[in-house]
């Protein structure tokens, strides 16, 4: 197994198994040649010391709120801007 989770780390290590709703820093975000706001939704599947892994994970995009990125998405912490437990199956209204 990998390194034991350092305290500061032990927050994220707390939602495995959850679903959280997670906004990186960065304005926005380009995959696939779709520009959207860094909203996702996912369950959490790993945390390491550096990466927060959603798996499955979809991305909140306005044009297509329910898309559902086919492969595990890995998030560095110190991007992460904001998370919190939340039901993905609800819709937000993305302006």
């Amino acid at each position: 197994m990998g390194d034991p989770i350092v305290p500061a780390n032990e927050i994220f290590l707390e939602m495995k198994g959850k679903n959280i709703l997670l906004v990186t820093e960065r304005n926005q975000l380009n995959i696939l040649g779709q520009t959207f706001r860094p909203i996702f939704c996912g369950k959490v599947v790993e945390v390491t010391n550096g990466f927060i892994t959603l798996d499955p994970v979809t991305i909140k995009m306005h044009n297509a709120p329910f898309f559902k990125f086919p492969t595990p998405l890995s998030f560095p912490m110190e991007h992460i801007a904001v998370f919190t437990p939340f039901d993905c199956k609800r819709k937000l209204v993305l302006v």
